[in-house]
């Protein structure tokens, strides 16, 4: 899904209040009055749309487990009250195989210029490569962490936010939630080729060319990817800290404010190949990752990344919790 580059950001991190405070490379978001929301996002919930999204299977591009999913994910968006749209396209793995993708695109208050896009991958990966297995390598994952779980909270906010607008409370914002494709597809252990980054994350590169070409814009993104272990330790990643380094201080003072510090760890760690990496240099749209990082594995993930163990045995509802948490509170307290 991802590769993991160690590299030493410490002068990047140095100048953290300096760019965070300039008007250079970054936009500004509009100071809007804060916005009190009593609702408490549900765990509980958050959990069985991670379960659900499992128990179609590995949701693999070009099979029925894939399709059922999509047909789901729409679904849900549109009973939440957003509008949704389905962007189809045909895209090229590793090896030359055709993939029959799709991009959901699910929009809160259309009508609104100002907006945020809040984002995760909804397919999983065809091939369990990093298996002490080596006979699983060809194996599809389940994927209920890498992928389904920041999809999971992303469900959950989805119907929160038709929740609060029920009660005539609406962000200042325009949410766009994006469920992209084809983002763990990247070039396997087992091939032959040397991994190229321009292979993962395949529906999103398809998707911010389309955004720069018709002109979307918003004021920030988020990624969520793996938010659903157990005690997560999510980290500074090079990319969000490179391109958005606003983004970054906004959302880990939200997590701080709500006791989850120890948690959203403000200090440096690896270069990640992940979907926010497009946002920001094909969109142009400044954009963060919160993903688990784990700088004492090898890999730089979790145990079961890309393994066969990927299983909701893995979910804590704790974890979907601050994650949620801390993006209700971004969004309505700009």
């Amino acid at each position: 899904m991802h590769k993991t580059i160690q590299l030493g950001i410490t002068l990047l991190i140095g100048a953290f209040g300096i760019l965070s405070c300039g008007a250079g490379s970054q936009k500004k978001a509009e100071q809007s009055e804060a916005i009190t929301v009593n609702t408490t996002f549900d765990a509980d919930s958050a959990y069985s749309y991670v379960e659900k999204q499992t128990s179609f299977g590995p949701r693999v591009p070009n099979t029925k487990e894939h399709a059922d999913c999509k047909e789901y994910l729409t679904k849900k968006m549109r009973d939440f009250g957003a509008k949704t749209v389905l962007q189809d396209c045909e895209l090229i793995s590793w090896d030359g195989t055709k993939l029959h993708a799709t991009n959901i695109i699910a929009s809160f208050q259309p009508e609104k210029t100002k907006r945020i896009v809040l984002c995760s991958h909804w397919d999983s990966r065809p091939w369990a490569d990093q298996d002490a297995n080596q006979a699983n390598w060809h194996s599809p994952i389940d994927g209920a962490n890498d992928g389904a779980s920041g999809v999971g909270v992303l469900l959950e906010i989805g119907r929160q936010l038709q929740m609060e607008a029920a009660k005539g409370r609406f962000p200042n914002y325009g949410i766009d939630i994006l469920f992209l494709d084809a983002e763990d597809l990247g070039t396997p252990r087992f091939s032959k080729k040397p991994d190229n980054e321009s292979t993962w994350c395949l529906g999103t590169q398809y998707w911010a060319k389309e955004a720069k070409k018709s002109g979307y814009q918003a004021e920030f993104g988020i990624l969520l990817d793996m938010v659903g272990g157990k005690a997560p330790n999510f980290m500074w990643d090079y990319y969000s800290l490179q391109y958005a380094p606003q983004v970054l201080q906004r959302v880990w003072a939200s997590a701080a404010t709500l006791g989850y510090n120890s948690y959203f760890v403000p200090a440096e760690g690896g270069a990640i190949t992940d979907d926010h990496l497009y946002v920001n240099r094909i969109a142009g749209i400044p954009c963060i990752d919160i993903i688990d990082y784990n700088p004492s594995n090898g890999t730089g993930f979790v145990s079961y990344w890309h393994t066969m163990d990927d299983t909701m045995k893995n979910i804590d509802k704790n974890s979907l919790k601050m994650v949620g948490e801390t993006l209700l509170n971004v969004i309505f307290n700009p």
